[in-house]
């Protein structure tokens, strides 16, 4: 029998499109609130049905990496959880990690990619070197060098990196089960080949708030009993936290829609594959959400809604919220305007099961 995520019939309307007064298509989806105890504000679908994380759970994995490379620090830790989209910034402080370990290009095992970035592609064009592809472009490429670092700094073999059962593996395993309390549901191979869990959005949105809350305030990651297993990560956290609030270009790249978030509201985002996204603010208010058609254009909006919706962030007004929404929200354009401008003739709006909540 195949296992599976949630189905449509358990999940909820998250968003919507409307073009010129239609309702084009629908979100569906599941999404919770959590406080920074962990208890749930908001619940939405099924959000205690098992989801890959992606994407998403790269702090989890970053602050493992970290906990056996010290000096995975100021930039090398945001790239560390970052899936960037390769702009001349990032390619450069990638290929700085690896030659901190003694090695190179060659010792990565995720895809070769071009970069995304169009103006690092072109420069790289202009230079003579043709239309280039590596593994240093590849948008996870950080987090791969922050594994091999790791694996380099406890004496660990790094041509099997990769493998689940490799000493930096084991300790993000360990990491995952610890802050999101709770054991992951399955095991696969995420796109860029690295092993990626099956949480509950709830345990992504548990695990993700405390890392933020463990790297950004002086209170405990959770309840008085869960205090102790995340002690020994508060320098992995805060070095983290640090890096990614310092520099957000890092995460995604300048004017994306993590960093912008990042940089302008000052919550934490990291988006994932196929609809997923968690979200934090520096007090552990979280939010979790997946969409089930794998879709990521509302996710951003859903997600800052949500935060609002449950009182998580009092202190960003309504006017800079809708800034920053639209900003990082697709718009739905049709033909031209008067002045030969793309013509906008619609929008995402949040769906019908976020917008009655009060």
């Amino acid at each position: 029998m195949t296992r599976s995520t949630f189905v449509s019939a358990d999940a909820a309307e998250l968003a919507f499109v409307e073009r010129s007064g239609f309702v084009e298509s629908r979100h569906i989806g599941s999404a919770v609130v959590l406080d920074p105890d962990g208890s749930p504000l908001i619940s939405l679908g099924a959000p205690d049905a098992p989801v890959f994380t992606r994407s998403s759970l790269k702090p989890l994995q970053a602050i493992a990496a970290m906990s056996l490379a010290e000096q995975v620090t100021g930039t090398w830790a945001a790239l560390a959880t970052a899936s960037h989209k390769c702009e001349a910034g990032h390619a450069e402080a990638v290929a700085g990690m690896l030659e901190s370990a003694g090695l190179s290009v060659d010792d990565l095992r995720c895809p070769s990619a071009h970069p995304a970035d169009g103006a690092f592609r072109r420069s790289l064009q202009e230079a003579g070197t043709g239309d280039p592809t590596s593994p240093l472009y590849f948008n996870c490429s950080g987090k791969h060098a922050a594994f091999l670092m790791a694996a380099t700094a406890i004496g660990a073999e790094t041509a099997s990196y990769l493998e689940p059962g490799h000493p930096v593996q084991a300790r993000i395993a360990e990491v995952v089960e610890a802050f999101a309390g709770e054991t992951p549901a399955a095991l696969g191979t995420d796109g860029c080949g690295a092993p990626v869990f099956a949480l509950s959005l709830t345990g992504l949105a548990r695990g993700i708030g405390r890392v933020v809350r463990l790297g950004c305030t002086d209170a405990d990651p959770g309840t008085t009993s869960a205090t102790e297993p995340f002690a020994s990560f508060t320098p992995a956290a805060r070095t983290l936290m640090g890096a990614v609030f310092a520099e957000p270009w890092a995460i995604e790249g300048h004017g994306r829609p993590n960093s912008t978030v990042i940089d302008r509201l000052g919550i934490f985002a990291k988006g994932g594959a196929e609809g997923v996204i968690v979200m934090s603010t520096k007090s552990g208010y979280s939010v979790a959400l997946k969409c089930l058609d794998g879709s990521s254009r509302a996710t951003g909006l859903v997600a800052l809604t949500l935060l609002r919706k449950a009182g998580a962030i009092p202190d960003i007004s309504d006017e800079l919220l809708g800034e920053v929404i639209a900003e990082i929200t697709e718009s739905v354009t049709g033909g031209i305007d008067s002045e030969g401008r793309t013509a906008v003739v619609g929008q995402i709006n949040v769906g019908e099961d976020i917008a009655r909540i009060r």
